[in-house]
This record gives C-alpha cells, sequence and structure tokens, in this order.
C-alpha cells in the first residue's frame, strides 16, 4: 500500500479539509502519476499499478455511484472501491481497482447483456441503477441520469468487463446556464460545495481563456 493511501485511510475525515490540489499533491509526491483525464476529474495511478484515484474539484453526481458499488459490493459487473470520501469546497476522492480501456465489442456486448432479460448480474445492476438515478433526480441539481456511454464500460487487466460512471450531472446546463444567469447556478449548490466548481477538466482543458476567465468570474459571484 502507498504511503498516500495509507495516511488517507488511517484519518479519511482530515480529507474534508483538504482540496483537491492538495490531494493532488500527495499522490504527486507518493509517486502516483497521472493515467487519465475526464470531463470532471483527473484519474491517477497507483505506483504499483494496482488502484487508481479519481481527484474531482466540484463533483454533484458521483457519490450515487459510489454508494451503488458500496451496495452491490461483489457484483463482477462493478469495481472495487478502497475509498471514497469529499474534498473541502465540494472535490471527491475515490479509490478503486485499476481498469482498463474495454474494446468496442466487449463494450458492445456489455449493453446488450443490460438490455436482455434473465438471470444475469447485470439485472442487479440496472435495477438499482435506474432506483438510484430516480432518487437522485429530486434530490441533486442538474442530476443528468444513467450513462450508457460505451466508455463507460472498461476491464481488469484480465479481461474482466466493469461499469463505471453510470449517472452523471448535465455539466454542459451547468455551464451554459452559470454565464447566462450566475445567481440560480450558485442558488442550487451550497457555497461549501462549489468553491472550486470553475477548475474541472471540461473547463480547464477546452476553454479558452477569455472563457476561464468568464467562468470563473461568474462561479466568483455571491449565490
Amino acid at each position: 500500500m502507498s504511503d498516500a493511501l495509507r495516511g488517507f485511510l488511517s484519518d479519511p475525515a482530515a480529507l474534508a479539509e483538504l482540496n483537491h490540489r492538495e490531494v493532488a499533491a500527495w499522490l504527486l509526491a507518493d509517486g502516483w502519476n497521472v493515467c487519465g483525464v475526464g470531463d470532471w476529474a483527473t484519474v491517477w495511478r497507483s505506483p504499483d499499478g494496482e488502484l487508481a484515484a479519481r481527484v474531482c474539484p466540484f463533483e454533484p453526481a458521483y457519490a450515487v455511484f459510489v454508494r451503488l458499488c458500496r451496495m452491490l459490493a461483489g457484483n463482477p459487473l462493478l469495481p472495487r472501491i478502497e475509498l471514497d470520501a469529499p474534498l473541502e469546497g465540494g472535490g471527491r476522492l475515490t479509490v478503486m481497482e485499476c481498469l482498463v480501456p474495454a474494446d468496442k465489442d466487449q463494450a458492445a456486448a456489455v449493453w446488450r447483456r443490460w438490455d436482455a432479460e434473465g438471470d444475469d448480474p447485470i439485472a442487479a445492476v440496472r435495477a438499482e441503477a435506474e432506483r438510484l438515478s430516480a432518487e437522485a433526480a429530486a434530490a441533486i441539481p442538474y442530476w443528468g441520469g444513467l450513462d450508457r456511454n460505451p466508455g463507460n464500460v472498461m476491464a481488469t487487466p484480465a479481461g474482466e468487463p466493469r461499469l463505471v460512471d453510470l449517472f452523471y450531472a448535465d455539466g454542459l446546463v451547468i455551464y451554459t446556464e452559470l454565464l447566462a444567469d450566475p445567481a440560480t447556478v450558485l442558488a442550487r449548490f451550497p457555497a461549501e460545495q462549489r468553491r472550486y466548481m470553475a477548475e474541472i477538466g471540461a473547463v480547464m482543458r477546452l476553454s479558452k481563456p477569455h472563457e476561464i476567465a468568464k467562468i470563473r468570474t461568474a462561479a466568483a459571484q455571491p449565490g
């Protein structure tokens, strides 16, 4: 076990005092390396290659996926979660078994199983995911629902399929409305949960400098 993970596990409550930048610094100092950059989060791989840490500055939706994984722990279609904790300012750290992209045919086969009737472990995932999504739609602002993106099927190094990122918050709507009507968007998220909402991957990686400035200005308004 890496020193960073050992420290996080020994005092998970202390993570609530760290923001996403500080957690990333811990991981970097401990030899973890960036292995993926998504719209919301950066993924780090442990020095031994066994684990992946998902670090996000602003995360309205991912706790629902973690809840699914924990409720159905041991289901062969879901990843093993080692650690999950909110971070200061509204971010989140989730550490799970390290996965690799599944090939196109494998991903398509998994989604066919999702749609089929029968006694398949994926049926339990689908039923619980649909239930959790319905609950979240009433509780989480800008809830997007279930995300059946082919890229959300990954695999273990041994080739066993795993479903990841099954839910999403509608970032396109959030950030479009943030620029058009920041007060409305900011009022839907407590201030302590949106401190770094201008730092998600899609904003920092895909936006032009003047767009980043506008998003930061909008996100910093009182709400």
